[in-house]
């Protein structure tokens, strides 16, 4: 289970997020939905250890930890974020076995082998040896999503995963998000869209700008 207690991230003298008392248990899908500045994206990132939070405790199984420290114990986190952040430069295939070879040492055969199964179980095979430019959006999203996949991480996040998609691809993301579920994963999905929320969310936290 992870856990939040008091967590508060202030930008200077503006307070983003205000003594946020959270729970989510294993296997839970959350949905963030609310306004733009109610520390949304804020908060996952702070969980992904992009940002430090200012005050508060993050507990992972009753454990104190700060995934912004590089310890691979105290990561939490890997996020899906909303323009996928793919190194247009390497393949779908190494795009996902990079970070695993790089952060947690996995032998290159090992990483390449888990990604390929990564692509078949998410229906992207016989893609790894494309190069983003020749991918659609909906498979931009989900080689994004194998690479968070590929490190192992306790929970996943996903920033605005239906912005600019479709109703169709709406629906298989949902379906994804829900599939993933059904073996276990956690997931936290920050979204403005309500309808979608309500289609995969066992749980929903609204935020507001604080003024």
């Amino acid at each position: 289970m992870l856990e939040l207690k008091n967590l508060t991230k202030q930008f200077g003298d503006k307070t983003i997020i205000d003594k946020l008392n959270l729970q989510i248990t294993d296997g839970e899908i959350l949905t963030i939905v609310g306004q733009s500045g109610g520390g949304k994206t804020t908060l996952l990132r702070i969980l992904a250890g992009l940002e430090e939070k200012t005050s508060g405790e993050i507990l992972l199984d009753g454990r104190s930890v700060n995934p912004a420290l590089m310890d691979n114990d105290d990561q939490i986190m890997g996020v899906v974020f909303q323009d996928f952040q793919l190194f247009p430069h390497l393949s779908v295939l190494d795009n996902i076995a990079l970070a695993p070879i790089n952060v947690l040492k996995t032998k290159k055969e090992t990483a390449q082998k888990e990604a390929v199964e990564l692509l078949v179980k998410l229906g992207l095979e016989g893609k790894e040896d494309l190069y983003p430019y020749q991918l659609s959006g909906g498979q931009k999203q989900r080689v994004a999503l194998a690479r968070a996949l590929a490190m192992k991480p306790k929970v996943l996040g996903y920033d605005e995963p239906t912005s600019a998609l479709d109703p169709e691809l709406r629906n298989q993301v949902a379906e994804l998000i829900l599939s993933l579920k059904e073996t276990g994963v956690t997931q936290v999905v920050v979204t403005h869209d309500m309808d979608f929320a309500q289609m995969i969310s066992d749980n929903m936290l609204q935020v507001q700008p604080i003024k």
